[in-house]
């Protein structure tokens, strides 16, 4: 149990380690616009309709249940504020990051795992390129942009799915639905899912570059290091969602 557990807090040393490098090499120029501009299509863009799929069907079933609750109580005119204090603070971020970790995640640590064992990163090392820098931070800074902007289109998503079940199909009034929402949604709320998809940027690009950094030699290793990558990536978004969550509570 001692070996196992020394083994843990090497790793989590050695992650550490990996993620305050990639943080330092940002602030070190050169920096590769152009090789950002690509993560940014390939984490942003290429994860829109998974993101507007799942943000408008997550709306839509969180209207149902909420309605189903609030009659109830009486406070059926509440559908639209709790639909998107729900989506705004936790459902958005945490959804939208685990969405983007199956989709983008998994492929981005799968391509840089495939770099690793055919030698292409130690070539750039031979070549004297800091493989950090055009590997590594390229994604970290992508990450930290993308996942902010797809949480408010998953959002807006959300409100607008949550709408149609809400007000088409349920009867409730169109005014009822929007004009609650400005007493009960105010800037702080906007800005906790702010940080929040942030920090899960950071996280999931940090985990994915590290495991793929990192993985084994062939195809088990680049498939064990894809695994561990989405599994690890899945729960530290939600064990660090339940912290910030506490914090701001």
């Amino acid at each position: 149990m001692g070996k196992w557990g020394l083994s843990i807090v090497k790793e989590m040393g050695h992650m550490f380690i990996f993620l305050m490098n990639s943080l330092y090499t940002i602030f070190k120029p050169p920096f590769k616009i152009s090789l950002l501009l690509r993560q940014i299509r390939f984490l942003g863009n290429k994860s829109l309709l998974v993101i507007l799929l799942t943000g408008a069907f997550t709306g839509m079933v969180l209207a149902l249940q909420l309605f189903y609750i609030l009659r109830k109580f009486g406070s059926v005119a509440l559908l639209g504020p709790g639909i998107a204090l729900s989506l705004i603070r936790e459902l958005g971020p945490v959804l939208c990051a685990l969405m983007i970790t199956g989709r983008a995640g998994s492929a981005l640590t799968a391509e840089i795992g495939m770099m690793r064992i055919s030698e292409q990163i130690d070539a750039l090392t031979a070549m004297a390129l800091n493989p950090i820098r055009y590997l590594i931070v390229p994604n970290i800074v992508a990450a930290i942009i993308v996942f902010p902007l797809l949480t408010g289109i998953y959002d807006v998503i959300g409100i607008y799915g949550g709408y149609l079940v809400g007000v088409k199909l349920l009867g409730i009034s169109s005014g009822t639905y929007y004009s609650l929402m400005k007493d009960y949604v105010d800037m702080e709320d906007i800005l906790i899912g702010f940080y929040k998809s942030i920090s899960f940027g950071i996280i999931v690009s940090w985990i994915c570059c590290y495991k793929g950094f990192y993985t084994g030699y062939g195809a088990a290793g680049v498939s064990k290091a894809t695994t561990e990558a989405v599994v690890m990536s899945s729960i530290s978004i939600l064990v660090w969602d339940y912290f910030l969550g506490s914090f701001f509570v």
